[in-house]
């Protein structure tokens, strides 16, 4: 049997994040400059993305450049946007074809004027392809995301907009880069690591995790499979009992 066909389509996770960790260390095992790991590291978020909409996961979004990523080498950084651009260019027809419409979330206006404009140019290009949302995070962090809404809500409060209150949950929710977005089901990092990194940290509250040693760029679709079937397998309680759920 085809690990394809041990996965229910019945209970797929709504919304699956991924730290997508691994393409310096790939590049190095190999002996090459970090520059190639990141260029096959493309070759995966394609894949990844073609499997998604395959599927039928309705939301994907992928960790692509973080906050304090902006504290690398600028070499490395300047390629990473230009990688980034480029990928924006070669995919749009990906994109189109398999129906995804693109979405991004971050500090969006940190990113070089160039890759903002062709990043906007592709969200509304895709902007009626209802089979999937692709998010991008970018120039992305968690407690920077909370601290803005923390900041928006008091700004609120203050200009007697809202009460205090009515401040809850769904009030958090709309003040999120990710308030059109459900909360994350399942969350996957590769190369090994056991961590959040700043990612979603709100979103993921009630995520399963799923960590496997796999290389960003070595994560193709039946790594994909794995990483459903487990999810698959566990029960979600949201803090009740096994009975009360069942």
């Amino acid at each position: 049997m085809n690990l394809i066909d041990k996965i229910n389509i019945d209970n797929l996770p709504k919304h699956l994040a991924i730290i997508m960790d691994g393409n310096g260390r790939w590049a190095k095992q190999k002996g090459y400059l970090r520059a190639l790991g990141h260029e096959n590291g493309t070759k995966s978020v394609r894949e990844v993305v073609e499997t998604c909409a395959k599927l039928g996961i309705e939301n994907l979004t992928l960790y692509a450049f973080s906050t304090e990523n902006w504290n690398r080498p600028k070499p490395e950084v300047k390629l990473l946007m230009n990688i980034l651009i480029n990928s924006l260019k070669d995919e749009l027809k990906t994109l189109n074809d398999n129906n995804i419409r693109l979405n991004s979330i971050g500090n969006l206006i940190l990113l070089p004027k160039s890759a903002q404009k062709k990043l906007q140019e592709v969200i509304e290009t895709t902007k009626d392809n209802s089979k999937m949302v692709l998010t991008l995070a970018l120039s992305y962090g968690s407690r920077e995301e909370l601290l803005n809404v923390v900041k928006n809500i008091a700004n609120k409060v203050k200009n007697n907009i809202i009460s205090i209150d009515s401040i809850d949950e769904s009030i958090i929710n709309k003040h999120l880069y990710t308030q059109d977005l459900p909360d994350v089901d399942l969350l996957i990092r590769t190369s090994g690591e056991y961590r959040i990194s700043n990612f979603l940290l709100w979103q993921i509250a009630y995520a399963e995790l799923y960590f496997t040693d796999v290389l960003w760029p070595d994560f193709k679709e039946t790594d994909l499979y794995d990483a459903i079937i487990s999810y698959q397998k566990r029960e979600r309680r949201f803090g009740k009992t096994s009975e009360q759920i069942k």
